[in-house]
This record gives C-alpha cells, sequence and structure tokens, in this order.
C-alpha cells in the first residue's frame, strides 16, 4: 500500500487511542521517563522497512505516552499549565487532516477569515480600535519577537537612525526571559528599569527615561499583563502615557495574564492596555486552547507588514491591492503556518464567550480561596497577595532540598506536580491555577503534605 492511502484500519487505530485519551476525566499527570529505557525500547524502530500500525501505536501507548507529564491534568500546577476544551483537541485534529497552508488568503481564506474573528474579539476585549489585527504564532516567544522587530524597525525609522545603530528598549528587571532572548536576537540592548515590589510603573519608566544621557536611542518599553511567576500586572495605563511622551512603541506581553481580559473581577487591573502598540495573549495557555497557539495583535498592522512582508518572485501572487486580502505571513516572523487559530476558534463559537469568564473567573477565585488558607496555616506563609490565578507561598523553615524532596514526592505520589520557584533570592512553592477541574479539595491534599 502506497504511503499516501487511505488506511481504515490504521485510521481505527488512531481514533480509538483519541477517544481513550479524550475520555480521561480527570488526565493522569504520569511521570517522567528514563532514557535508557526509552533508548531501548525505540531501538531499530525506524529503518529500511516499517512496522505493523498496532505494534507501534502500542508502543507509542504502553511506553511513550505514559512518560509525559500532563500539562492538561488539573494537578499539573507548576510554569503555566494548559487546559484545552475537548472541542478545541477535536478540531485540532480537524485542522492537521485538512493540511492548511495559513500563510495567505488566496490559500486559507475561510480559516483566516475565521483565525481574524477570535483576534478581533481579543482585541474588543482589550478596548483596542477597530484598525487592530494580526495573526496567530506558535508562542509567546515568537510573538514577543515578531513584534519587538515591528518596534525596533519603527522606532529606527522615526528617529532617522541607522540600521546599525544603538536602539535600544525600556523593560522591567521581571520581564519574561523570551524579552531578554528577543533583545539578543535582534541586536536591541535593554534599559532595565527597577520596579517596586516586582511591578514597572509609568513612574519608574519615567524617572529612568529621565535620568539617562541618551534617551533618543530608546524606542520601545515592555510591559507585562500578568507576570508568569506571581501574575503581576504592570501600571500599564502610567507607562502608556511615558510612552506616549517619549515616542515609545508599547509593547504588552500578556501571554499568560491577558486571559484576565474575560474576566470582570479584574478587568480593571487592564486599564492602559488599549493604548498597547503590540499585544501578546496565549490561548494554550489560560483560554484553554491546544498548543501551540499565540494571539499577536498590533494596533497599526500595516507597521508591521512594511517589516515582515517577505518579497519573492513566487510570493508576488499573494500581495495585492484588494481590500479583503489578509495574509498572516505579513505579520509576524514566520512564513510557513498552520492555522493555529481554529482550534480556539471553533471552541468559542460551541461554548461561548460566557463559558469562558466563568472558567477564567474560576480560576481566580481559586487562586483566592488558597491564599486564605494559607494565611490560616501556622507553617505556611503567603509571598504576596495574587493578582491573578498565581500563589506563591512558602513553607516556614524549609531549605531549597527540602522544597525539592516535597516537589519529587508529589509527583511520585501524583498527588500533584508543583515545582519550587525563586523570590527575591529564596526558594519558595508557587501554584499555577487554570485549569477548571483543579479543586479545593486537590489544594488541601497538597498543603497538607507539607505539615
Amino acid at each position: 500500500m502506497s504511503m499516501h492511502s487511505y488506511d481504515p484500519a490504521l485510521t481505527d487505530l488512531v481514533f480509538a487511542y483519541m477517544r481513550e485519551r479524550l475520555q480521561l476525566d480527570p488526565v493522569p499527570l504520569d511521570h517522567p521517563g528514563d532514557k535508557d529505557k526509552l533508548d531501548r525500547v525505540l531501538t531499530g524502530l525506524l529503518g529500511e522497512q516499517g512496522n505493523d500500525p498496532a505494534d507501534v501505536m502500542r508502543l507509542y501507548a504502553e511506553q511513550l505516552a505514559p512518560t509525559v507529564i500532563s500539562c492538561d491534568s488539573p494537578r499539573f500546577l507548576s510554569f503555566i499549565p494548559a487546559a484545552p476544551t475537548k472541542a478545541a483537541l477535536l478540531f485540532d485534529m480537524v485542522v492537521s487532516c485538512a493540511s492548511l497552508q495559513g500563510i495567505s488568503w488566496l490559500e486559507a481564506s475561510g480559516a483566516i477569515a475565521a483565525e481574524n474573528q477570535v483576534l478581533r474579539l481579543l482585541a474588543d476585549l482589550a478596548e483596542m480600535p477597530a484598525t487592530a489585527g494580526g495573526c496567530f504564532v506558535s508562542g509567546g516567544s515568537a510573538a514577543n519577537l515578531s513584534a519587538l522587530v515591528v518596534a525596533r524597525d519603527t522606532g529606527r525609522s522615526a528617529r532617522g537612525l541607522g540600521a546599525y545603530d544603538r536602539i535600544r528598549v525600556a523593560v522591567s528587571d521581571q520581564a519574561h526571559s523570551s524579552v531578554t532572548n528577543t533583545l539578543r536576537i535582534i541586536g536591541a540592548e535593554a534599559l532595565v528599569v527597577p520596579t517596586t515590589d516586582h511591578r514597572l510603573t509609568g513612574e519608574a519608566l519615567g524617572a529612568a527615561l529621565a535620568a539617562d544621557p541618551h534617551p533618543h536611542d530608546v524606542a520601545a518599553v515592555v510591559a507585562t499583563a500578568g507576570t508568569t511567576n506571581a501574575g503581576i500586572i504592570d501600571d500599564l495605563a502610567g507607562i502608556a502615557d511615558v510612552a506616549r511622551e517619549y515616542n515609545l512603541w508599547f509593547h504588552v506581553d500578556g501571554a499568560y495574564g491577558g486571559a484576565g481580559l474575560f474576566a470582570p473581577s479584574v478587568r480593571a487591573r487592564y486599564a492602559g492596555v488599549e493604548h498597547a502598540d503590540s499585544l501578546v495573549i496565549d490561548p494554550h495557555k489560560w483560554l484553554f486552547a491546544p498548543f501551540d497557539c499565540a494571539a499577536l495583535l498590533y494596533r497599526n498592522p500595516h507597521l508591521a507588514q512594511a517589516v515582515h512582508t517577505q518579497d519573492a518572485s513566487y510570493l508576488d501572487v499573494l500581495h495585492t491591492d484588494e481590500n479583503q486580502v489578509w495574509n498572516p505571513t505579513d505579520y509576524a516572523h514566520h512564513l510557513t503556518r498552520r492555522a493555529r487559530g481554529l482550534p480556539l476558534w471553533f471552541s468559542l463559537a460551541v461554548h461561548g464567550t460566557r463559558a469562558y469568564t466563568e472558567a477564567v473567573e474560576t480560576a481566580l477565585t481559586l487562586a483566592r480561596d488558597t491564599a486564605a488558607l494559607v494565611r490560616a496555616t501556622p507553617h505556611l506563609e503567603l509571598v504576596r497577595d495574587p493578582e491573578l490565578s498565581a500563589v506563591v507561598f512558602r513553607r516556614t523553615g524549609w531549605t531549597a532540598q527540602d522544597y525539592t524532596a516535597w516537589s519529587d514526592r508529589l509527583l511520585a505520589g501524583q498527588v500533584g506536580f508543583v515545582t519550587p520557584t525563586g523570590w527575591e533570592g529564596e526558594t519558595v512553592a508557587r501554584f499555577a491555577f487554570l485549569h477548571p477541574g483543579t479543586t479545593m479539595a486537590m489544594v488541601r491534599e497538597i498543603l497538607d503534605t507539607t505539615a
């Protein structure tokens, strides 16, 4: 049988596995794998001759899948988890089967129209203007890179700087690691602005620029709408004011916390986000989409188009003067891309935005209730009140080794995946709530193990 022939038996095998995975409720955590064991089970699998599909599926199901810690488990409370809806997961399979090349209106107009509907919804939540638009990219790192390239080039043009002249971007000491990495990649320097209680303010930004001998070469500022470690939202309104005064590109990294725009209980904390020149929100985090999916929005997309449009004779056909043409490839550093916004579109259409609001509010309530429980537990201390869904706390008397041993015990017993983090030079514990299926009973079970 040809490689590209339809095989009903293979289809049934894959669908049976996917049906079983989708029916897991709750999803178990599972464990990291042993390298030597994995090397042994994979040895000889890829060779000149193929293998029975049933044997390969069995190997995956029995040997590989259980060695992946499931980010969509309600007990996965480290890093930033994931909780894709079943609708989004199912439609992700539809997108894969469709083999969409999502770079251009010519090749995928229907898919792009649906993606743009979601981008418009997010832009409206942020109260960005009707002109706002962008595209979906693989994650926050790709989105920050794409946006800050536009910020760099737009800033250079506005200042009359050459391609190799010094250019800087103001960032806080709490900016995500991808921002620092982006600046290194694009050849921009960081003007690091100190924070008060880990929050960048307009006052601090203004003071740093006023004290700097060469503020002219600072072209942009990066604010964070929900830091990864503690969920802190910067002073977006104050930063926006300073950005206007100094003609800075105002970039807001809301990769994790931007989903809070759905929640009325915290919406006021995002005041000023409407002034962003670029905004990042990762639906594969707190908007219940599968990996990999990040929304990148620009206030004035034509500025991004001027920077990112790739010129080649074979691409000329993609660029016309028709107003309805929208090519996602023109708004980020990518060319080839899957239509990764479609699973989110399908899930939103199926469930409605109210369900998303309720799910986000569930995580916020869980964080507040957990903070209250921590305060009421004698041997635990709350590091700071949660702003969003991250709760940072310490167990009095514990060393870094104690936190690591505790984390290992929790995972070994499948009680929870809770890795330690750092806070002002100290090792502490952290919960990242996102999954609507995480309960206070689970939280109590985890915290009881610290006694």
